[in-house]
Order: structure tokens, then C-alpha cells, then sequence
């Protein structure tokens, strides 16, 4: 049941609406002027607002403005016999959830009204959703969950950040390797360091020891000045080797030097540059296998894996799905400057079942896609049309 408030100065109306609404269960109030309506919405809790336009001593437009600066999170119905498509569009650029001519039709009233107590239903579960979500926030980065995997994974941050020891951070690709590598910087006391990231794999192989050590000038053809390295330009914060496993032999063995020795050497110069850096790595290959192949050193595997940490793939971890979407819908609807969509509950369990291959990565994706296809809510319907995955 929820309390609503009606601000109308016709009589007639006013009892009309408190019939129809009154007869859904919902609690009724009622305002005979604009001010009056405004003085009694600040002064009780209401949960939705049905607003006339034009009244004495305070036009509807107006008693909008001051609700919507009070509360904005209240949803005002406004509600007018003379009604025009300006002053509908000027009533919704205000701020008000929807505009109803009178004299309103019942259905119309009652599919309205339950739109806009879903809406503030979801509001204030999106509240609740932000707190949780906050525990696992570190300046900026978020880590959505509650499942023991994650918890794990934050005591671990927790315990590891403020140390200067190397971390392995293992698991498939899109599972949230980068966001770990970003909580350990931002809870380290490198904080205020630099943050680089070098994603090894996107780097051709000639490439990589300029990319990570810097050349010098005429060191090869294109090198036409000197040049700083990943390494140089992480100085006194954090190194983010991504995909460490697709790295060169080569450019690993100067990698191991620079651990061993906090020193690297550019591309073509004789000289060492000493650098403070702690190195975080990640890969999703299996690197024990990769050492047995010959293609990874056992070396540099024991230097960087001090502290493994590996992120489980989102299939394993299902019990996120619902903060994990509430999270991104709230993102992307930002991002795209649309109003908060609500998700239904049968369409997170739909979501559930999906294998998500690409794990993390890959519901952001696919939560982007509803939200711009999908209609005021996402729905079973909606994530079985455009979720489930397609050969």
C-alpha cells in the first residue's frame, strides 16, 4: 500500500481519484491548492504525487519545481484539463514521471500510478544496492559482490595491498583481473604513484623491451628520440604487466633482470636507469603449463607469483548476477543519459543461467544492450530475446 498525495482544486476530481486509488489499497491525502500541497508534501512522507496544473495560489508547474528541490526522488504525476503538448513536454522537462489529461481515464490513472511506484520502488532499492556495493569500493574501483569468492579475493587485497610484494593474478579473460591490479594499487601506499598498464599480448613482439625499458635515439629505424620506458613511467607506483603469458622469452629475461636488480636498460643505450617500481601481472593462460612447453621461464614465474591471486570465472560466482546487473544498468543508463531502468526478478535468475564465457566483460556487454533495447524494464522476455548467446 502505498501513501499518495492529490493536489487538485476541483472537488470532484480530487474525490475521483481518491475513489479509484483508494479502491487499489493506497492511501489518499488530499490538497484543495498548490500551496497547500506543497506545505503537506514537506511535511509528510508521500510516495507519489497527482498534481493539477493550473490552480490558485500556486501553479501546478511551480508546486513541481519545489517537490523536485525538496525530493527529487518522489514521483509527481501532474495531471491538467488543459492540456497541450508543450505544456506536457515543459511538465516532464521539469522533472514530473508522467502528464495525464483530464478528465483521466481510470486505466490510464492506475497504469500510470503503478509505473511510478515501481520507479520509486527501485530507487530505493538502487540505494540499498550502492551501499553494499561501496564496501567493495576503493577510490573509484569497484569490486560488485557479496559471494565468498570476492570476499576472499578483498581480504586478500586488504592484507597484500600495503606491502611492496609481487602478485600473480590468474583467471580467464573479462573476469576482473585489471580491477583487482587497480584495488592493490589505489589501498597501497603507491597510491599516489603513477598506475601503467602494458597489455603484453596487444604488443608485437619486436615491440615489447621498447615498450617496457624505453630506447634510446637511432636505436632502430623509427626511434627518432629518446624514449621512456613502462618501467621508467611506473617509477614509484605500480606496473601492470596484462596478459604476462604472451610475453617474449627475450623481454622476459630483462623482465627478471629488472625484478632481480631495479634496473633496466633502454633499447640501444649502454647506460642502467634505476627504477622503485612494484610489478602486479596477470595472465589467463595456465603459465605452469606454459614453463613445461618451454615458452615461459620458471624464473620469473616464481619471482612474480609472490602472492597468486585468481579471480573465478562469473559462472562460479552466480549470487553476483544481481548486484553485478543492478550495477552496470545504473552505469550504462548514466552513460547513455536515459532514466533508471528496473531489471524484474525472473530476468536476474534468466541471466544466471547463462555460461557467461566472457565472464564480467561480457554481462556489462549484455546488460548495455537491454538497457538500449529493452523498453521502461527489463524483463524474461527481454533477456531471452537479446542475452542468450547465439552461434
Amino acid at each position: 500500500m502505498a501513501k499518495i498525495l492529490v493536489i487538485d482544486d476541483e472537488k470532484a476530481i480530487r474525490y475521483a481519484l481518491k475513489e479509484i486509488l483508494e479502491h487499489e489499497k493506497h492511501s489518499v491525502d488530499e490538497a484543495e491548492d498548490g500551496a497547500t500541497g506543497l506545505d503537506k508534501a514537506r511535511k509528510g512522507k508521500f510516495d507519489l504525487v497527482l498534481c493539477d496544473i493550473k490552480m490558485p495560489k500556486m501553479d501546478g508547474l511551480e508546486v513541481l519545481e519545489k517537490l523536485q528541490a525538496h525530493d527529487p526522488d518522489l514521483p509527481v504525476v501532474m495531471i491538467s484539463g488543459h492540456g497541450t503538448i508543450d505544456t506536457a513536454v515543459d511538465a516532464l522537462k521539469k522533472g514530473a514521471f508522467d502528464f495525464i489529461q483530464k478528465p483521466p481515464d481510470i486505466n490510464r490513472i492506475l497504469v500510470s500510478v503503478r509505473n511510478a511506484l515501481d520507479r520509486s520502488d527501485l530507487v530505493q532499492e538502487t540505494k540499498v544496492l550502492r551501499q553494499k556495493v561501496q564496501k567493495g569500493k576503493a577510490g573509484g574501483v569497484r569490486m560488485v559482490g557479496t559471494s565468498k569468492a570476492l570476499s576472499a579475493i578483498q581480504d586478500m587485497i586488504d592484507k597484500v595491498a600495503p606491502s611492496d610484494a609481487r602478485v600473480l593474478i590468474t583467471g580467464g579473460n573479462g573476469a576482473g583481473k585489471e580491477g583487482v591490479a587497480r584495488l592493490l594499487h589505489e589501498k597501497s601506499q603507491r597510491a599516489q604513484g603513477p598506475f601503467v598498464e602494458v597489455n603484453c599480448a596487444a604488443i608485437p613482439g619486436e615491440l615489447i623491451e621498447s615498450e617496457l625499458f624505453g630506447h634510446v635515439k637511432g636505436s632502430f629505424t623509427s626511434a627518432i628520440k629518446d624514449r621512456k620506458g613502462k618501467f621508467e613511467l611506473a617509477d614509484g607506483g605500480t606496473l601492470f604487466l596484462d596478459e604476462i603469458g604472451d610475453m617474449s622469452l627475450a623481454a622476459q629475461a630483462k623482465v627478471l633482470r629488472a625484478l632481480q636488480e631495479s634496473r633496466i636498460t633502454p633499447v640501444g643505450g649502454d647506460k642502467d636507469v634505476k627504477v622503485d617500481v612494484r610489478v602486479v601481472a596477470a595472465t589467463n593462460k595456465d603459465l605452469k603449463k606454459e614453463i613445461a612447453e618451454g615458452r615461459f621461464r620458471e624464473d620469473l614465474y616464481h619471482r612474480l607469483g609472490v602472492i597468486p591471486i585468481h579471480v573465478p570465472p562469473l559462472a562460479e560466482r552466480a549470487e553476483d548476477n544481481p548486484l553485478l546487473a543492478a550495477h552496470f544498468i545504473e552505469l550504462v543508463c548514466t552513460e547513455q543519459g536515459i532514466a533508471l531502468k528496473n531489471i524484474t526478478e525472473k530476468a536476474v535468475k534468466e541471466l544466471q543461467k547463462l555460461p557467461w564465457t566472457g565472464n564480467v566483460r561480457e554481462l556489462r556487454n549484455v546488460i548495455e544492450r537491454l538497457v538500449i533495447l529493452s523498453g521502461k524494464e527489463i524483463g524474461e522476455a527481454e533477456v531471452k530475446a537479446y542475452a542468450a548467446p547465439r552461434v
